[in-house]
């Protein structure tokens, strides 16, 4: 299991690395692809994978990438596209929950909703981050964020880990875990601004701004992977698919990105 998990690791790893080298509509191509498999898998938490409620969902999410892609060649005209395409999908959802009533419960409609805002918008908030200025050295800063996060908590956690963080969610994981994770994102952030600090100008101060980034991508990233476990806990499911071996489905494996991914881009627009 650890070689299968290392080898399946080590591949997505140099796919995500050379996506993000070659950007463009090969990154796009490839979030837009994680994202639909992802929304895939969550809606099949609920059961909801397979029917029309989900489908619109899923055509949503569709909508909502075209927009995304389509909104950086549409000047300042065309920013406001992408917020248009979700409030499409959600019409689309409410359309289906509406017209197909009583088949679908209230609650499947706002799941279906909430699915296509989790996974679409915040899975591309990446390609965004890339298409910045300074893009191709910021985009890593989402994986320094949630990634180092996690690293440098497991081994704080197991040195020094005594205090249960989330024992109900997450029964491994330590407060001192947690800290150790941000200090330790913080600490990348640092060695990655200052080696970097030429092919950042926008930020102005490097070093600092990719500690603030990554800090709080680092803490943000917690609140996402308790929040995946959470829904796992709810559905009653180990794991939300098989795609990647040994690390399960595309969402248990982006489940930190997905939120680490909008603070590098909203904060790089605001440090920058």
């Amino acid at each position: 299991m650890f070689f299968t998990r290392l080898i399946s690791g080590v591949i997505l790893l140099i796919i995500m690395i050379a996506a993000m080298i070659l950007g463009g509509d090969v990154l796009f191509f490839i979030t837009a692809l994680l994202a639909f498999i992802g929304l895939y898998e969550l809606y099949k938490t609920y059961n909801i994978h397979k029917n029309m409620l989900g489908y619109a969902g899923m055509a949503g999410a569709v909508i909502y990438g075209a927009m995304v892609r389509f909104a950086l060649f549409a000047g300042d005209e065309g920013q406001q596209l992408p917020m248009a395409a979700l409030i499409v999908g959600f019409l689309l959802i409410m359309f289906v929950y509406v017209f197909t009533f009583p088949r679908f419960k209230a609650d499947q409609a706002a799941f279906a909703v909430f699915g296509l805002v989790y996974v679409p918008v915040l899975m591309l908030c990446m390609y965004q981050v890339r298409c910045l200025e300074d893009g191709l050295f910021l985009t890593p800063l989402i994986f320094v964020s949630a990634w180092g996060n996690d690293t440098c908590a497991y081994c704080v956690g197991r040195l020094i880990g005594r205090h249960k963080m989330a024992p109900v969610l997450s029964p491994k994981k330590s407060v001192e875990g947690a800290v150790g994770g941000v200090v330790g994102a913080v600490i990348l952030g640092i060695l990655y601004g200052y080696f970097l600090e030429e092919y950042l100008p926008t930020l102005g101060n490097p070093m600092l701004s990719c500690a603030i980034i990554c800090g709080a991508g680092a803490l943000i990233a917690i609140v996402g992977d308790l929040a995946a476990s959470a829904i796992k806990r709810n559905q009653g499911i180990k794991d939300y698919g098989r795609l990647i071996p040994g690390h399960g489905g595309v969402m248990d494996r982006f489940d930190s990105i997905l939120f680490t991914a909008p603070v590098v881009y909203f904060l790089a627009l605001f440090i920058g």
